[in-house]
């Protein structure tokens, strides 16, 4: 059981020591940003110390990464995705559902889901985080208007767009339409 633990420490450990390099953060800006000491930090990274689940969420938001890229199975972490993972998730005020078709991983540039579009959805406001986006039809007939001016998208049909533009997507058919969405999401 000891050993185990000791590989799971160092396997945190050096994730958390690589995602920190590569962003070319110091132990102390990392430490402050996740509110524990630059010893502690230095300590889990070298595999000497575990971190309780909210240290571990401190670094990871210090990181701009997600818990299960620290504590997911090396499969997980991986770009390819199968189909039986997806998993479709919508909000409350929306009948649209997603499904993230990338893996959450620190330092992703693209984010890509899969989106279902409910019959005669109207037009509706795109909020994203990300700076520009993709999107392509596969089924179905997208309403897409940016800055005023309106596209039908039908399948086959794409646009790649600033998200700086105002702009909103309706499925103007009477069946659901099917959308690839892709984002580059803002680096900080």
């Amino acid at each position: 059981m000891q050993a185990h633990s000791e590989a799971s420490n160092l396997t945190i450990g050096s994730k958390i020591r690589a995602l920190r390099q590569r962003l070319k953060l110091t132990l102390d800006a990392t430490a402050s940003a996740a509110g524990i000491s630059k010893g502690f930090l230095s300590q889990v990274e070298r595999g000497h110390a575990t971190p309780s689940l909210n240290s571990l969420r401190g670094i990871a938001s210090a990181l701009g990464a997600s818990l299960p890229y620290f504590v997911g199975t090396p499969s997980e972490a991986q770009s390819v995705r199968r189909g039986e993972q997806l998993s479709f998730f919508g909000f409350t005020d929306s009948p649209t559902r997603f499904a993230r078709l990338t893996s959450e991983t620190a330092g992703r540039q693209l984010e890509t889901l899969l989106v279902r579009m409910a019959p005669g959805q109207p037009h509706t406001d795109v909020a994203t985080d990300a700076d520009e986006e993709f999107i392509y039809v596969l089924t179905g007939e997208v309403s897409l208007t940016i800055e005023g001016e309106t596209f039908t998208l039908k399948s086959g049909d794409s646009a790649h767009f600033s998200s700086m533009l105002p702009h909103s997507w309706a499925n103007v058919a009477d069946t659901e339409a099917l959308v690839v969405w892709v984002g580059t999401p803002r680096l900080f």
